[in-house]
């Protein structure tokens, strides 16, 4: 059992809890599943969440019509690490709760650099590489910057991108970009790509992996 009275129910917990995985970067390369939320608590003690959205959503049963919050939440360490979920509960407490530990279980490592061909300072201060992402009619498209630049993009964008610790960026995008939630998933998206395009590290930079 960790300190914290938390009791590992799975592989990767327990690896955890023995020292055996230090970091979140080796938990995401271990192979193992990522499912408990704790896991992410003990390993990214300093992460922080942002309610990105709230809507109440009706729907309608044999016992009559019945109402639900659902909440969109980002969470990051502000230095590489984010993840989003949406969640839904009786009440907003309880949604944004449910949000938070989805989310947890959503985080990737994004991979940042020195991308862009017009700064060349070698700090991870952009995402290494273009990529885009899509979610219902949205699609985003992010960029990489020189340094200095700032977050050119929308308000939901900005907030995904602070917390996965991006400072510089080009961004696009399409679609119905009123809609919170899509606009946030497909700027998660698009960060996921370059989690799962790892990039070498000799080109941009990247923050050291340990296998």
């Amino acid at each position: 059992m960790s300190n914290n009275g938390w009791e590992p129910r799975t592989r990767l917990g327990r690896k955890v809890v023995d020292g055996d995985v230090e970091d979140m970067s080796a938990a995401l390369n271990s192979g193992l599943p990522l499912k408990e939320p704790e896991i992410v608590d003990q390993l990214l003690p300093g992460l922080e969440d942002e309610v990105l959205d709230i809507n109440m959503v009706q729907r309608m049963t044999d016992s009559g019509r019945r109402v639900k919050f659902r909440c969109v939440v980002a969470v990051g360490n502000r230095d590489g690490f984010v993840g989003y979920a949406e969640g839904r509960d009786d009440q907003v407490g309880g949604a944004i709760q449910k949000a938070i530990e989805i989310a947890k279980l959503n985080i990737i490592d994004v991979s940042r650099g020195c991308g862009s061909w017009e700064c060349g300072c070698g700090q991870p201060h952009t995402v290494a590489l273009r990529t885009t992402g899509k979610a219902g009619s949205v699609e985003v498209e992010l960029q990489p910057a020189p340094r200095g630049l700032g977050l050119a993009g929308g308000e939901t964008v900005r907030h995904v991108l602070e917390l996965a610790g991006i400072d510089d960026i080009w961004t696009r995008s399409s679609g119905n970009t009123r809609t919170t939630v899509n606009f946030a998933k497909a700027t998660f998206n698009a960060l996921r790509k370059t989690a799962e395009a790892r990039v070498p590290q000799e080109t941009f930079a990247k923050r050291e992996v340990i296998e």
